[in-house]
């Protein structure tokens, strides 16, 4: 009964039988898994919550250490699609700055390769 295999509710009723334990170690068992699965469901939510925080994501962002031309290449995306925002908005100073900080980029991803 250990397997992964289907196990129906008869079996597990005669395998409880030859434990012996009786109605009172049955109710102290389920009591047992009750409690734990309680448990179980109670760091679940905590988990979810916790996880959903700006530590939490600062934390696993930190684990991915990209080196430093992955961290080019998402800057690059990053500032090209505020360079696009701030052409169809005709902010042309903000692009000027952009296409500084584009420069500084390019530099790191061309040392790159």
């Amino acid at each position: 009964m250990t397997d992964n295999k289907r196990v129906t509710n008869k079996q597990i009723l005669e395998k409880i039988d030859q434990l012996k334990v009786g109605d009172e170690g049955l109710n102290v068992l389920a009591i047992k898994i009750v409690s734990r699965m309680v448990k179980l469901k109670s760091m679940e939510d905590w988990f979810d919550h916790v996880n959903k925080t700006e530590i939490a994501w600062s934390v696993a962002y930190n684990d991915l250490k990209l080196t430093e031309e992955e961290e080019a290449l998402g800057e690059a995306a990053k500032l090209m699609t505020l360079m696009n925002l701030f052409q169809d908005a005709e902010e042309y100073e903000k692009c000027a700055i952009i296409k500084g900080r584009m420069a500084q980029v390019n530099k790191i991803l061309r040392k790159g390769k």
